[in-house]
């Protein structure tokens, strides 16, 4: 089914497109050994240049890997990451509908053309991606999902990433082949272990046998990111905070280069003490409880502890801590 036919899904969709050599093109793309030419997108455009993360898997998900890769999705969503999926049906669906719910951004690369809607059940999800989120593809309109361009697309899912995270899927699945290409274009690999007598974990936890990172939560994944990807999510984890724009500061650099975020510094150690399990505490009044460290700084600690699992944020920007 195209999206242009389906007409409360979208109509007269804005077909454009990412080639290669222009501005716009994704710059993670030439890392690629074979870059395509051309990607077709509908969508945000925009959503390419953000840190991003895979979420790859069976299509033939239980509820334990629909339940673990909604949980992470959202959160690494909401986060500021954006999360990269095929809109198959049973993990990518589960990561495109995390992120969405969330208010986050996410991304389907595509095994047809990007005015299909693949599979047919996904029509409300296509919609939503066209709305809040992006379609891409390499393949030309109207193509149809051969089993042989999902191999094609795969790549392109792990080359938009900086990590590619696997949640369930068998030895010799479809994620299984995006872990290697993850792998082969230097990207962190992350998987969700599974049940030992499940043949869907057999693909995750082989991968947690050959050194990839074992995944429980999302702050799993961010803390393992390049550099510039944390830096890039600290930032926009303070304009959220503060509910506005705001240039990157020194402490949120100073954060991202200490080489791991199990040892809080401290501003973030004075932060955690400040803060209460059972009452919520306003970011204004926590300043004023911790004086001797600037807005910047605290900004910067309190989402530093955010990523943590230490500290979470409520509406109206009151702080909790979390035991």
């Amino acid at each position: 089914m195209r999206l242009a036919e389906e007409a409360n899904v979208f109509s007269q969709p804005r077909i454009q497109s990412f080639c290669r050599g222009e501005p716009d093109y994704p710059p993670s793309l030439y890392d690629l050994r074979h870059p395509p030419d051309e990607l077709f997108r509908i969508g945000d455009a925009t959503l390419v240049d953000r840190p991003a993360v895979a979420i790859v898997g069976t299509r033939r998900s239980t509820a334990y890997g629909d339940r673990s890769t909604r949980n992470i999705a959202r959160e690494l969503a909401r986060a500021g990451a954006c999360v990269i999926s095929g809109m198959a049906r049973g993990i990518d669906t589960a990561a495109h509908k995390g992120a969405l719910a969330s208010g986050g951004h996410t991304v389907a690369v595509l095994g047809c053309g990007a005015d299909v809607i693949y599979p047919v059940e996904n029509r409300k999800l296509a919609a939503e991606l066209v709305a809040k989120g992006l379609i891409v593809s390499e393949f030309p309109m109207g193509a149809v999902a051969f089993p042989q361009n999902f191999p094609i697309r795969n790549r392109i899912i792990s080359g938009m990433s900086a990590g590619v995270l696997v949640v369930e899927g068998a030895q010799y699945s479809g994620s299984a082949i995006t872990a290697k290409l993850a792998m082969d274009q230097g990207r962190e690999v992350f998987a969700v272990p599974g049940n030992i007598t499940s043949k869907l974990s057999w693909g995750p936890n082989l991968l947690i046998k050959q050194g990839a990172r074992l995944v429980q939560e999302w702050n799993d994944v961010i803390s393992e990111l390049p550099p510039e990807s944390r830096r890039h999510l600290i930032e926009r984890g303070r304009q959220r905070i503060l509910g506005e724009d705001a240039p990157a500061e020194g402490a949120e650099a100073s954060l991202l280069m200490k080489g791991g975020t199990q040892q809080l510094d401290a501003s973030a150690r004075k932060a955690l003490e400040a803060l209460q399990v059972d009452v919520a505490i306003h970011l204004d009044d926590l300043l004023e409880k911790v004086q001797d460290i600037s807005p910047s700084e605290l900004i910067a600690a309190l989402f530093e502890l955010e990523m943590l699992g230490l500290v979470r944020q409520l509406p109206g920007k009151n702080f909790v801590k979390v035991w």
